[in-house]
């Protein structure tokens, strides 16, 4: 079997850096490591790729030729990949046998959770090539500045969750720039563990655009903390400890760390429930390291 991840979020999140920066840690620890570019409208990739969409397809060749803007040529591209499937298949297979595979994927959020040709793509490559695929989803720390904002990543994350159904780890990139807009009402961890979103709704009230909303804003919160599902790691993409601790959690979201295993089941179970040995690192010491001390923290009136 052969594992991978599916690199995923809004535009402007990080991705094809994510990409470059995660190869590039990848092959030091030694992993032959195989980037595929699945979004058109990148067309200055910083890494060398080994399988690009542009071979088969490209974005602004679909907008000319059927008077398309760029939203609705990116649909347009994923659903001819989707149909020209066996060319992406045929592009993959001799990369099987040794790489780790990171697919970079387009940042229209439409195809992650409203349109069904990147999820059938995914799954189709799943199944006919059998890889072991973990869903990672990036979003900008610095929209943890802004409630409104915060909630609607949140939203879009469970969202994407829900449509994906991959093994998933939402990430909040950038974090070493997440006071860059503002400082954070609450400490880090309110916002990666997704703790009681109750709190916010003083923070969304101050803004007039939010308070105008404020009862779907409440049940919207609601839908998320029933279902439980989201939380947040972080990511310095520069930081190797940061990305070696995400790799991680990615390796044991995707079953990379039992692929060299052969043991009993007890074995196998052992590792399974095993607690990851860095939570301090995921919050606590990045909080240290990018986030101002501030004694009043959380405690606005």
């Amino acid at each position: 079997m052969v594992f991978g991840q599916v690199v995923i979020g809004p535009p402007g999140s990080g991705k094809t850096t994510y990409c470059n920066g995660m190869s590039q840690f990848l092959k030091l620890i030694g992993r032959k490591v195989a980037v595929i570019n699945l979004d058109p409208a990148n067309d200055a990739l910083p890494y060398e790729c080994a399988v690009n969409i542009e071979d088969l397809i490209k974005l602004s060749d679909v907008m000319i030729e059927h008077s398309l803007g760029p939203n609705g040529g990116l649909v347009y591209c994923m659903d001819y990949l989707e149909k020209n499937i066996d060319w992406l298949q045929s592009k993959l297979e001799p990369l099987l046998k040794d790489h780790y595979l990171l697919f970079d994927f387009p940042g229209q959020v439409e195809l992650f959770f409203l349109h069904a040709n990147a999820k059938s793509v995914i799954m189709k490559l799943i199944k006919k090539l059998d890889l072991r695929l973990t869903a990672v989803h990036l979003v900008d720390a610095h929209l943890c500045s802004d409630p409104g904002k915060y909630v609607s990543a949140l939203l879009l994350s469970l969202s994407t969750m829900l449509h994906l159904e991959l093994p998933h780890v939402n990430v909040l990139s950038k974090i070493d720039l997440i006071e860059s807009y503002g400082k954070l009402a609450f400490n880090l961890d309110f916002y990666t563990d997704v703790q009681d979103l109750s709190y916010l709704q003083h923070h969304l009230d101050k803004d007039p655009r939010s308070s105008k909303y404020r009862k779907l804003t409440k049940e919207l919160c609601e839908v998320i903390e029933n279902y439980g599902l989201v939380n947040f790691t972080t990511l310095d993409i520069q930081d190797k400890e940061s990305v070696g601790n995400l790799v991680k959690l990615i390796d044991k979201s995707n079953g990379y760390i039992f692929a060299a295993i052969e043991g009993s089941a007890v074995e196998f179970s052992k590792i399974a429930v095993g607690p990851l040995d860095w939570d301090y690192y995921r919050v606590a010491a990045v909080q240290e390291k990018y986030m101002k001390d501030d004694e009043n923290l959380g405690l606005d009136d």
